[in-house]
C-alpha cells in the first residue's frame, strides 16, 4: 500500500449522492480540491489517493472477490495459474494485477484509456504489467491491434469498471474477442446493471445475449459487497467467471 499523508473527507452522510455523483474533499500539500471518485485522472495523479480512499476508507473488496473466485474455477480444469495470460480491461493503477500476481498470475497486459493510470502504475507498481496499452477498445492504434491480437489471451478481467460511461459494451466485446475460444472471463457488475429491469447501460442485453446463445458459458455468479457507499451503505455487485466459447460479431456491439 502507497503510504499518504493525505487528509480526505467525505460529505455528511445524508447528502443523497448517485453513486456516480459521490466526492471527496482533498487536502494535498496544503490545497484543497473537491474530487468526484469517477473523475480517474485527478485521483490517479495524487499518490496514494485511490488507495486510501477506495480501499481503506470504502473497504472495497472487488480485486480480491474476483482473484480469488477466478483462481478458484481455473484451479478446478487443471490448468495452471502460471500459464494464465491475462487482458485487464480498464486497468487503472494495477490494483487487479496486483492481486492476480501475488496468487501466482505471471503474465497479464493492461488497457486502459487514461494515461494518468498507466502513469500511477508505473509510478506505483512498476514492472507489474508485461505490457500496458494506454487504448480505446473502439479504436486501437493498428500497431497495438497487431501486439494485442498476437498475445494469445486465455483470460480477462474486467473489474468495478463496467457501466456508467466508463467502459461501453462495445469496449468490453471487442476486448472479449481478444480472448481465446475457451478461455476465461471475469467481470464485476452493478447488481442492478445485471438486471434487466433496471439497467440503462446495455450490459445486461449484452451478457443475457451471450449466454443464451452460448457464447459465453457462465461458472460463477456471485453476489457481493463491492463497497461502501459515501453514507456507509453496501454497494451490491455481481462477480462473473465464465468461459468464452466464441467471439462476439461486430453486430452485436453496434
Amino acid at each position: 500500500m502507497i503510504e499518504t499523508e493525505l487528509s480526505v473527507k467525505l460529505p455528511e452522510q445524508n447528502a443523497a449522492l448517485s453513486q456516480d455523483e459521490e466526492y471527496c474533499i482533498v487536502v494535498n500539500e496544503g490545497k484543497k480540491q473537491k474530487i468526484r471518485f469517477h473523475d480517474y485522472p485527478e485521483i490517479y495523479n495524487i499518490p496514494g489517493l485511490y488507495e486510501h480512499l477506495l480501499y481503506d476508507t470504502l473497504k472495497c473488496n472487488s480485486p480480491k472477490v474476483v482473484s480469488s473466485l477466478l483462481v478458484d474455477d481455473v484451479t478446478q480444469s487443471n490448468l495452471p495459474i502460471s500459464d494464465l495470460i491475462v487482458l485487464d480491461l480498464g486497468a487503472g493503477n494495477g490494483m487487479v494485477a496486483e492481486a492476480l500476481a501475488e496468487k501466482g498470475v505471471k503474465k497479464i497486459v493492461g488497457v486502459d484509456i487514461i494515461e494518468e493510470a498507466a502513469e500511477a502504475t508505473e509510478r506505483d507498481r512498476p514492472n507489474l504489467y508485461h505490457n500496458y496499452y494506454v487504448e480505446d477498445m473502439n479504436n486501437l492504434s493498428e500497431q497495438s491491434e497487431e501486439e494485442l491480437k498476437a498475445t494469445n489471451f486465455n483470460c480477462m478481467v474486467c473489474v468495478a469498471a463496467l457501466g456508467f460511461g466508463d467502459i461501453p459494451p462495445a469496449v468490453f466485446g471487442n476486448a472479449y474477442n481478444l480472448v481465446d475460444n475457451d478461455g476465461w472471463v471475469a467481470f464485476t457488475i452493478k447488481k442492478d446493471f445485471f438486471d434487466k429491469h433496471e439497467d440503462t447501460t446495455g450490459f445486461s442485453k449484452l451478457i443475457r445475449n451471450l449466454t443464451e446463445d452460448g457464447r459465453l458459458d457462465i461458472q460463477v455468479k456471485h453476489p457481493y459487497r463491492h463497497r461502501l457507499s459515501v453514507d456507509g451503505k453496501p454497494l451490491e455487485y455481481i462477480a462473473v467467471v465464465g468461459r468464452k466459447r466464441t467471439d462476439i460479431p461486430q453486430s452485436m456491439l453496434q
